[in-house]
């Protein structure tokens, strides 16, 4: 990401994001390169985000056919029937996403994304995954970590009114303005799989309840061999065995992870675009601080509910358990 200077054309373009910013991040933007899979409504809404913002480059992934039920948040996605019949996911977003700023390229990768080996990530700078399982998490975290050069890694899910991000950006050093002095700062984050295996027991007791709560049906898919969201109330009763199962094992209370909001998790298919407005604003936030290196990223789990309004990060990791 350190290549030529802005164009005359890009520094015009930008003027309004480099006074806030300044050059230097702008320049890092336009030459970083990015790879999102899945492309649900949140999804979408960072998507747009960062196509405004100027990145180099947006690689798409999603080779599912539109739904009724995707229609409802992805504003991408055109109206008429005769436009996307036949054209995958990615193929129609990526024809949209083009619209917003013809800087930036966007294109279409076809194939599963469990599929990809380690050297097609290395084309990259970032990786936002959803959608998809827990053990495809687990393993394109683990392919981004064993690239030579540092790989930002994001994993977003929105379920009901509610949902959550992680971030792995591995040892991350950034810098950071305090009365008027710039001085760097360092975080060791760990990977998707370390973290969601830190003991329960060992977390802060006001620990988010989605945090758990998403361990359940994060789990509870892998085991039954489902897509991602393709849940219903049905499964209630066999997820409260799970989590029951669970808070055994890591000598927890399962009022930690109250009925009604596995319940939510279960039931909510459809996302809800306020709450994938937040979510990708916040998510597109924290992809722009870890390609420019400026301002405080999250470490490492964000949980947002619109019960409550509250956005929570949370802090899970080992180190952090231990302290």
């Amino acid at each position: 990401m350190d290549g030529e200077e802005l164009t005359e054309h890009e520094t015009a373009l930008y003027d309004r994001q480099i006074r806030v910013w300044g050059a230097d991040a702008q320049r890092r933007l336009s030459k970083s390169h990015i790879l999102v899979s899945g492309l649900k409504g949140t999804v979408v809404e960072f998507c747009k985000n960062i196509v405004l913002a100027g990145v180099g480059s947006v690689t798409l992934n999603d080779d599912r056919l539109v739904t009724e039920e995707l229609l409802s948040a992805n504003f991408l996605i055109p109206l008429d029937e005769n436009v996307y019949a036949g054209k995958t996911l990615a193929e129609l977003c990526c024809d949209s996403l083009k619209d917003f700023n013809p800087m930036v390229r966007v294109s279409v990768e076809k194939g599963a994304l469990s599929n990809f080996g380690v050297d097609f990530f290395d084309k990259f700078d970032v990786v936002v995954v959803s959608c998809c399982s827990l053990s495809t998490k687990k393993s394109v975290n683990e392919k981004c970590r064993t690239l030579s050069k540092r790989m930002a890694f994001y994993t977003v899910d929105c379920r009901d009114n509610c949902g959550e991000i992680f971030v792995d950006l591995q040892n991350y050093i950034y810098s950071k303005k305090k009365d008027d002095e710039t001085f760097q700062c360092h975080l060791d984050y760990p990977s998707f799989e370390k973290a969601i295996a830190v003991p329960w027991k060992s977390l802060p007791r006001r620990v988010s309840k989605l945090y758990l709560a998403m361990r359940v049906i994060e789990k509870y898919e892998e085991l039954e061999g489902r897509v991602p969201g393709e849940t219903s109330a049905a499964d209630l009763v066999n997820v409260q065995k799970l989590r029951k199962e669970l808070c055994e094992a890591h000598s927890v209370s399962e009022s930690q992870i109250p009925d009604s909001i596995l319940q939510r998790l279960l039931e909510g298919r459809q996302e809800f675009p306020p709450v994938c407005a937040i979510i990708g604003g916040i998510l597109g936030q924290e992809v722009i601080k870890a390609i420019s290196g400026k301002g405080d990223p999250l470490k490492n789990f964000f949980f947002f509910d619109a019960m409550d309004g509250k956005g929570v990060i949370e802090d899970i990791s080992e180190q952090k358990a231990q302290g």
